[in-house]
């Protein structure tokens, strides 16, 4: 269950950044209100996850789907850069998150 709990607090901190790109500076009203319950379900939610998993383990879980979440949808919707490099180096954290996965006993 706290993995599960995991991954969701994942993919909420992915709508959590995406929405800071539409929200303007917080002068966008939907895509504010989006930004503000994005983040809080994220932390929520990893807030919940914490109580069975390593908080080591946990946090760098949740910020390596953040962050690799983000950079994929990055490439496809805002046309951002998809060279050998880049994609290396999102392979390379989805590896981490893995091996994270693996070693935990929870």
């Amino acid at each position: 269950m706290a993995w599960l709990l995991l991954f969701s607090a994942g993919l909420a901190e992915i709508v959590f950044a995406l929405s800071l790109k539409f929200n303007e500076g917080f002068t966008r009203l939907w895509p504010s209100i989006l930004t503000m319950i994005s983040g809080g379900s994220s932390f929520y939610l990893l807030m919940l996850a914490i109580k069975s998993l390593p908080l080591g383990t946990a946090y760098a879980v949740w910020t390596g789907m953040g962050a690799v979440g983000v950079a994929i949808v990055g490439i496809f919707l805002f046309k951002e850069s998809a060279d050998l490099y880049r994609l290396l180096s999102i392979t390379l954290v989805i590896s981490g998150i893995v091996g994270l996965k693996l070693t935990d006993s929870a």
